[in-house]
């Protein structure tokens, strides 16, 4: 239960209408009294805009929900009915810059703005792509050329889409794009704006003779460009480059924008978080005891050596930084730091130096010798009765379950439950 429907009653739906049906009405009522279509009618332009603040506020969730339960002096307690977003703002946003390349091909609909209420120049849409570049694109810096494929302005005809003068309002919907029609319903008679079947949406009309032979009366024609994107050194993922003005163009608007997005591709060696990079080294047993170099190929194709002393002592996974080495800061000239994981490999047995035994006594005692001294461990009382058994490889296939400690409480639960099921018969 609603505590208002006035928003509902004039949009004309019912209280539960879903967000299609709320979509649907808005187009429909935001049409048929736009202002432009409306000059000599005042009374539209003020019921434009309270089409358009009903939808505001019913298209939004919250402000639906808010609404719905306090009516319109909750929202304007809460904030949610003041501030938002014009009439005209929101007919442009939803359909795309006034018309132009928008909704349905209303392109020369709404020319004259809102009766010396022009917001400002209308644009044709912003065209918009992913660029995908590489880590070493990244930390090198590139120009890339990228080719797109744009609407421009007939060179036949300056957009007229035939001859000079040939060119006419449509008679069948009088230059609106759109018109009314209607549909018998068995006994009820529906009335419903559509498209101008004539024109299609254009508002007018051209002799087939008349035609341009270059645009086909289309007014535009496709165009391949060519853009040099400059990757600069240290750009992130999402960064925006912008090529105002190279967009689609339509006859009596501006030309349309291109954006292009900035997507890091994955890379298989290296991770970056904001200019920090992150490198795993695999390094054997005898380097994390002893000491040795890692020989790590960095972005710009250089190598970089990096020393473990003797005796450090690189614990598994232990991570250490190399500072400096990162990505270069955006539009900066210092850098974040490589930072290395190391996973440490051990030997499966160390045997003895034939290697047909295990370890001998002397390689016992030369490990003895430079390694820790052996954790004291828990010993048995002098009375405790002993067993002396042996460790086993254990297939983690077949048995790694168990060897997790997988079984015990699994299986005493499922006993218990066994036996509270026999008591129970």
């Amino acid at each position: 239960m609603v505590k208002e429907t006035q928003f509902y009653e004039i949009l004309g739906v019912s209280p539960d209408a879903s967000e299609a049906q709320l979509k649907t009405a808005y187009k429909k009522g935001a049409l048929k009294h736009h202002p432009d279509k409306n000059a000599s009618n005042p009374a539209a332009a003020e019921k434009f805009k309270e089409i358009s603040h009903a939808y505001e506020v019913l298209s939004d969730p919250q402000k639906r929900q808010v609404y719905d339960q306090y009516g319109e002096a909750g929202l304007e307690q809460g904030g949610g009915g003041a501030g938002g977003m014009s009439a005209e703002d929101l007919f442009s946003q939803f359909f795309g810059g006034g018309g132009a390349g928008g909704f349905g091909g209303f392109g020369g609909m709404f020319g004259g703005g809102m009766g010396g209420q022009e917001r400002g120049p209308r644009k044709a849409r912003t065209i918009k792509h992913q660029h995908k570049v590489s880590l070493e694109d990244m930390y090198r810096g590139k120009v890339s050329k990228l080719a797109l494929q744009k609407s421009v302005i007939c060179p036949g005809c300056s957009g007229i889409g035939g001859k000079e003068g040939s060119v006419k309002k449509c008679s069948g919907c009088d230059g609106q794009g759109v018109k009314m029609m209607m549909r018998q319903m068995g006994p009820m008679i529906q009335r419903f704006q559509t498209v101008c079947p004539e024109c299609n949406g254009e508002g007018e009309s051209i002799n087939s003779k008349d035609r341009c032979k270059v645009c086909k009366g289309k007014k535009t024609t496709v165009e391949r460009k060519i853009l040099h994107v400059h990757v600069d050194k240290g750009v992130k993922s999402g960064t925006r480059i912008d090529f105002p003005g190279e967009g689609d163009q339509v006859p009596g608007i501006e030309p349309g924008d291109v954006v292009f997005e900035i997507e890091q591709k994955p890379h298989d060696r290296f991770q970056r978080k904001d200019d920090d990079l992150f490198y795993r080294a695999e390094i054997d047993l005898l380097t994390a005891l002893a000491g040795g170099v890692l020989h790590i190929e960095h972005l710009d194709e250089r190598w970089l050596n990096v020393s473990i002393e003797p005796g450090e002592v690189i614990s598994p996974s232990a991570i250490k930084a190399v500072r400096g080495q990162g990505m270069p800061s955006y539009r900066h000239h210092d850098f974040g730091n490589l930072y290395i994981q190391f996973e440490v490999k051990f030997p499966e047995r160390i045997t003895a130096p034939d290697g047909t035994s295990n370890m001998t006594e002397e390689q016992v005692k030369t490990l003895e010798a430079v390694l820790p001294p052996r954790m004291q461990q828990a010993t048995p009382p002098a009375n405790a009765m002993t067993d002396d058994v042996l460790l086993d490889d254990v297939d983690s296939q077949r048995e790694g379950a168990r060897a997790h400690g997988a079984t015990g409480e699994d299986e005493d639960e499922e006993m218990g439950g066994e036996r509270v099921q026999c008591a129970s018969q």
